[in-house]
């Protein structure tokens, strides 16, 4: 099973979205959007310039 993209709104009435893997669990969530095009419009930007981001670990 593929991982999904999940919108929704928050209790202060804004757009948000979520990562979850295939097998259901959260992986990640994104900021609170004012219109439901920015939050596709913040998937579409993950999807565009992370799919093969670099690992760095910040000490």
């Amino acid at each position: 099973m593929a991982g999904k993209f999940e919108i929704y709104k928050d209790k202060s009435g804004k757009f948000r979205f979520r990562l979850k893997s295939g097998n259901g669990q959260i992986i990640a969530t994104g900021e609170g959007y004012e219109t439901k095009r920015s939050c596709l419009n913040g998937i579409e930007s993950i999807k565009k310039n992370a799919p093969d981001a670099e690992i760095i670990e910040v000490e």
